[in-house]
């Protein structure tokens, strides 16, 4: 356990479990967010990123009302592709999941660190909307110059996927060859006891 916790990151999932927890014991939606977006470059040299959102309610009630903004894209550096940086829902029920996402084209090369979405909800007990962050993304480096791939790079993903697969069959494989054929030795011993 000594060398879970000294990992910094397992330290803030611990300590955000723990007081997610304490915060949603009450009778009252817990919105908690997770904001994730990846890269990718297509033939034509340009770059998509794909962005996707999820909004869990950790808490013991219902939120209604619920709206995601995410501002964080600006147009002169980002197109939207496909979907929208806003959605809304009528509801979240208590330990459910809301999911959203879309994809941007790349403009121009660069660093681009993202803000957090900003979701907000209705709780029936109050009479203000409530507030909630996702997480931020991390720096992503858009149209960045990358090295061209190597040869054999199926061969490098095949043998990371199945890597364990392939030496246990070679193993049993190599075995099956070393006792079905004869080694030198009997084979020359058989042939003298024939004459």
């Amino acid at each position: 356990m000594e060398t879970l916790t000294a990992n910094p990151l397992i330290k803030a999932f611990i300590i955000l479990f723990l007081v997610s927890a304490s915060i949603a014991t009450g009778d009252a939606p817990f919105i908690i967010a997770h904001k994730k977006a990846s890269l990718t470059r297509l033939k034509s040299g340009a770059e998509r990123v794909s962005v996707s959102i999820d909004i869990y309610n950790q808490g013991f009630s219902t939120a209604y009302d619920v709206s995601l903004v995410d501002d964080s894209w600006p147009q002169d550096m980002f197109d939207i592709v496909s979907g929208n940086t806003s959605k809304s829902w009528e509801r979240l029920d208590a330990g459910g999941v809301l999911s959203h996402s879309f994809e941007l084209e790349a403009k121009r090369q660069g660093m681009f660190s993202g803000a957090s979405a900003v979701i907000t909800y209705r709780v029936p007990t109050k009479t203000s909307l409530q507030e909630a962050y996702s997480t931020s993304i991390m720096p992503l480096d858009i149209l960045a110059e990358r090295p061209p791939e190597q040869k054999l790079v199926w061969a490098k993903r095949l043998l990371a996927q199945y890597g364990n697969q392939i030496s246990v069959v070679s193993i049993v494989v190599l075995f099956i060859y070393l006792i079905a054929t004869p080694s030198k030795s009997s084979a020359a011993k058989a042939s003298k006891k024939k004459r």
